[in-house]
């Protein structure tokens, strides 16, 4: 089987990627695996960019560590809401303030959006992903749900900002889907199956599942 690093500590993204890759022949690895790693300052103004940085930083780190893997994936999403001109943004993690809990920066979206009429509301989760093979970048792609932000925070099953994240197909937010129907439609949920048709075809073009 080929090895692949997933380059994030966030267990509710690791269980959406692992339920995604499932079908594919590879083992994935973990930052975990590496031992203690400092993390990278996404600096980057895009999606893209911090994915990037990110699947190049790891996999540098993985190869001083010896670790053994055929691709580095890494990947940077966030909510983008019109009325606030697009924030959180590349900042949906550290909106805020880093040491924020969701609850508190549910409250700063309503407060600033209790200004805006309803049609500004509308948002869209964004996923960039990036693939870095021994240094070099190999394959990136994008994800994309649009919606809007929900009256209130609703349901306990997702995590992030998907309490308040209303999908319009669904007729409820993100958190109150289904892991397996919040793949299907999620933003993470596209950019990763883009990916593994990708993977599959460099996994059909090695028969042997070499590292």
């Amino acid at each position: 089987m080929a090895r692949l690093l997933v380059a994030t500590s966030n267990p509710g993204k690791l269980a959406d990627i692992r339920r995604i890759l499932e079908h594919l022949p590879v083992t994935i690895a973990t930052l975990q695996e590496l031992g203690p790693v400092a993390e990278p300052g996404e600096t980057g103004a895009t999606f893209a960019e911090n994915a990037r940085l990110k699947a190049l930083y790891y996999d540098a780190a993985a190869r001083t560590a010896a670790a053994s893997h055929r691709f580095t994936i890494a990947e940077d999403s966030g909510l983008a809401i019109d009325a606030l001109n697009g924030e959180p943004g590349v900042r949906s993690a550290r909106f805020l303030r880093p040491d924020a809990t969701y609850p508190d920066r549910f409250n700063e979206i309503y407060r600033r959006l209790s200004e805006a009429p309803p049609q500004a509301w509308s948002a869209r989760f964004m996923c960039a992903l990036a693939v870095v093979q021994t240094g070099t970048v190999v394959y990136e792609t994008t994800g994309t749900i649009e919606g809007r932000i929900a009256d209130a925070p609703s349901g306990t099953d997702g995590f992030g900002y998907d309490p308040i994240f209303y999908h319009p197909p669904s007729g409820c937010t993100l958190a109150e889907i289904s892991r397996d129907a919040k793949a299907r439609v999620s933003h993470r949920g596209h950019a990763f199956r883009r990916l593994a048709v990708w993977l599959r075809e460099q996994l059909d073009e090695r028969p042997g599942g070499c590292v």
